[in-house]
């Protein structure tokens, strides 16, 4: 949980820069949202970050809770904000709800699923508040 809570921290401070918390394999799942799909290694992960960072500015991700799932996994329950760089448009204007499933292993985080939707991630874990 301690990796975890270590890696969201740079997030709410807008720093995105550091992947010394991930396996090199890591696998990358994003299940809903504007860029969905499954992405491995760091390089497809950084690809794909900032393919869905890219038309934003000032992003930040604020945690609202952490829980341990079991050995592995941890739910990180978090939400977005930020505004188009083109349109303007505030983070908080749209859904920004969301969930991550992380998996550690080793002192590594070898994969995060990422929901945009966190009612569905709990749905998914069986957890539906």
């Amino acid at each position: 949980m301690d990796l975890a809570r270590w890696n969201y921290a740079a997030n709410e401070r807008g720093d995105y820069s550091s992947a010394d918390w991930a396996d090199p394999e890591i696998e990358y799942v994003v299940v809903d949202g504007p860029e969905p799909g499954t992405r491995t290694a760091l390089a497809e992960m950084a690809r794909g970050m900032g393919d869905i960072l890219r038309p934003w500015e000032g992003v930040r991700t604020k945690v609202d809770e952490y829980r341990e799932l079991d050995r592995q996994r941890v739910l990180v329950l978090l939400h977005h904000s930020g505004r188009g760089k083109t349109s303007g448009l505030e983070l908080d204007a749209i859904s920004t709800w969301g969930a991550d499933i992380v998996y550690v292993r080793d002192g590594k985080v070898t994969k995060v699923v990422k929901y945009y939707d966190r009612d569905r991630a709990m749905a998914d874990l069986g957890l539906a508040e």
